[in-house]
């Protein structure tokens, strides 16, 4: 069973921090960064487990006596419980002196995928003594970050995106050129076909919006409510996947195109997204180039200033962009200074999406690109989208 644990590194981690300790905790699966980081993913387990990684020394595992072998691949010293009084005991033990620990915790639920202990084993962490933190910049650092592998099954997942995201697009041109109706279902359905001959997997099937349904940011065909797509009609794909391989990471995509020619409302729209997702590219690659932390809340706020500058900033309703990771949605850090705050530093080896909206009653425009952030780069892993696609002739 392997862990992607780097013991020694975590630990100098603690010490720059000043924390005594990174507590993992879990039950039933209820915290996916544990289970990732300690290798039990998809591991079924009944009973609460602690696992601590102090500062210095030697870890130490809390596990249940029906599950005493549970960590055993992992290095550290076992204590074994079995009632309520045994548990709680336990825990005090393992703790012993440590005033500082991190856990999957964040204040005030401020950024949900970290918050992932429930408030009363935090409670019960805090009444031996022991104060709690947050885990979200060792969360990014140990289970968000990319090593060189996922960062090649990053780009050819990428690649194949794109190569399905031409091809849909061709397909509903040349429906157009032929005069026979096509609708967002059909669509859909032939892009999961070029899915599968790619060998790329995904956990939904990709977005295909035409006109006022592209105003619905996570807007879902289906056959009863599938539109036909018109001339003048502006269609918008989105679509994520991964390589069927292990540790294979998402990219994330999002496109836009119009059957003819766009009206100036749409090329307005089009002009200010894409301007906005320039303006956060730019602080990114600004501040990783010169050596500067940058936040995730810092790239949401250039971009949202810029769609707020031009009037628009009603219809920008989520955040600027997402982690990326085995999930298409990761556990690292996120665009947000909108649906959350979030404070966490953007580090070596993360891969994240940067895909501002407007969403409008008639029409909605997003463009979506992911970002790869290497020793002193942050690079796209595609092209960006300069001007609406063209689907048919004007």
């Amino acid at each position: 069973m392997a862990s992607p644990l780097d013991i020694d590194a975590i630990q100098r981690a603690l010490r720059d921090d000043g924390l005594d300790g990174w507590l993992l905790y879990d039950f039933h699966g209820s915290n996916p960064i544990a289970q990732r980081l300690t290798g039990l993913e998809g591991r079924h387990t009944t009973r609460r487990w602690f696992y601590l990684i102090p500062r210095e020394g030697t870890p130490h595992r809390l596990v249940h006596a029906i599950e005493s072998q549970v960590l055993d691949h992992l290095p550290g010293e076992t204590r074994v419980y079995a009632g309520r009084s045994q548990f709680t005991d336990g825990l005090a033990h393992i703790l012993g002196r440590a005033g500082r620990v991190a856990m999957e915790y964040s204040p005030h639920a401020a950024i949900p995928y970290v918050s992932r202990v429930d408030a009363g084993t935090v409670e019960l962490v805090r009444a031996t003594g022991t104060d709690v933190v947050s885990s979200g910049d060792l969360v990014g650092r140990f289970e968000a970050a990319w090593d060189a592998a996922a960062i090649a099954t990053h780009h050819q997942a990428s690649a194949a995106l794109h190569r399905i995201k031409d091809q849909a697009f061709a397909f509903i041109t040349g429906r157009l050129a032929a005069g026979v109706p096509v609708g967002e279902f059909e669509v859909q359905a032939r892009m999961l076909e070029w899915f599968a001959v790619e060998g790329i997997e995904t956990d939904a099937p990709p977005m295909v919006a035409v006109q006022e349904h592209a105003g619905d940011p996570h807007y879902a065909p289906v056959p009863a409510t599938s539109r036909t797509v018109g001339p003048g009609d502006l269609v918008l794909l989105d679509l994520w996947g991964k390589c069927q391989a292990p540790g294979a990471v998402y990219a994330d995509i999002t496109w836009t195109g119009v059957a003819g020619t766009p009206t100036d409302e749409m090329t307005r729209v089009f002009s200010i997204v894409a301007a906005a997702r320039d303006a956060a590219l730019a602080r990114v690659v600004d501040a990783v180039t010169a050596g500067i932390d940058v936040h995730g809340w810092e790239v949401d706020r250039a971009a949202r200033d810029i769609i707020e500058a031009a009037g628009f900033g009603e219809a920008f309703v989520h955040r600027t962009g997402h982690s990326l990771g085995t999930d298409v949605h990761g556990n690292g850090v996120h665009m947000d200074d909108y649906e959350t705050h979030d404070d966490r530093r953007l580090l070596e080896g993360t891969g994240f999406t940067i895909e501002p909206g407007i969403y409008l009653p008639a029409f909605g425009i997003r463009s979506e690109i992911n970002v790869v952030v290497g020793r002193g780069t942050a690079r796209p892993s595609g092209p960006l989208q300069q001007g609406l696609v063209r689907l048919a002739p004007p």
